[in-house]
């Protein structure tokens, strides 16, 4: 499950992809953590725009007491579900959105003792990564990523990956049916990433963490 990534610089972003700037954005961070700003490219019209949103949908609970808790951002969506719990998204193309992404970290090491492990695409300097997005009542503009199995080579690493889209895809995830889409659910070539095993702990006290994600 991906929730540490980080996002294109803007001006490259707009060059890669032929986008604008859409309606929703203001520059934030770099590094992105769910139910904080991301950016986001999707469809408008006949063109692509470079917006800004929140990761993760907001999904609300109840505690013991029966009494709603503050919602919680998913902000991982698994490949398998497409077709059921997210599907009012997924079959919308215009609910589809790609992710400018230059790389994305997994929590790896026992518990207590996790590292920052990041994965980047060695030819992709800023990658495209498959997502849904939708406006929420609680968070305004939100966008969740697509989630598949990783490479076997990987699974040390976790189980799952991003659904990594190369250029040619790109105009699939956005515009084709959603029984088209499912040619993407594999694992993305191991052979084509870098992976950096950093000593870096995953948890570090200056850090602010959000509520922790949840996988649908």
């Amino acid at each position: 499950m991906c929730n540490r990534a980080e996002r294109g610089d803007t001006q490259k972003v707009l060059n890669l992809f032929g986008a604008r700037i859409g309606a929703r954005f203001n520059e934030g961070p770099l590094q992105v953590h769910p139910k904080s700003p991301g950016s986001v490219v999707r469809r408008d019209g006949d063109g692509l725009v470079l917006e800004q949103m929140t990761w993760g949908f907001p999904v609300s609970l109840r505690g013991k007491s029966g009494r709603p808790l503050k919602p919680k951002p998913v902000n991982n969506a698994r490949f398998d579900k497409l077709g059921s719990f997210w599907k009012r998204w997924a079959a919308e193309p215009r609910q589809r959105c790609l992710i400018p992404t230059v790389r994305f970290a997994e929590a790896v090491g026992e518990k207590g003792h996790m590292t920052e492990t990041w994965l980047s695409v060695k030819d992709q300097p800023i990658f495209a990564w498959a997502g849904l997005w939708t406006q929420s009542d609680e968070w305004g503009a939100v966008y969740t990523g697509v989630m598949t199995d990783n490479a076997p080579e990987l699974a040390d690493i976790h189980d799952r990956s991003p659904v990594i889209l190369d250029p040619q895809d790109w105009n699939t995830w956005l515009t084709a049916p959603l029984e088209d889409l499912y040619q993407f659910d594999r694992p993305y070539p191991a052979e084509r990433l870098d992976v950096d095993a950093t000593d870096a702990p995953w948890f570090r006290k200056k850090d602010e963490l959000p509520t922790p994600p949840q996988l649908l």
